[in-house]
């Protein structure tokens, strides 16, 4: 992953990111030698995000597959959460 220095995105700004995205999906901010952000294009963040989603999706699947859900009516469930406030 290519990295920037915050002395460089001060200096050339939005192209030097710019310049680094064009062949890289991701490229880091380091200060004082250290990484600190990372900036990507909308297109590979959106993906990352999708990647997240199905995941997220997979897992809750699995969960209810595998009998990890409670089924209750809205005011059961009310009435579970208020009694662990």
């Amino acid at each position: 992953m290519a990295s920037i220095t915050a002395n460089e995105l001060k200096t050339k700004g939005i192209s030097s990111i710019k310049d680094h995205l064009a062949n890289e999906p991701e490229v880091t901010i380091t200060i004082r030698g250290k990484k600190q952000y990372v900036v990507m294009d909308m297109a590979h963040y959106n993906y990352l995000r999708e990647c997240e989603l199905e995941a997220a999706l997979l897992e809750a699947r699995a969960d209810v597959n595998n009998g990890k859900v409670i089924v209750e009516s809205v005011a059961e469930h009310i009435a579970r959460i208020s009694d662990g406030l």
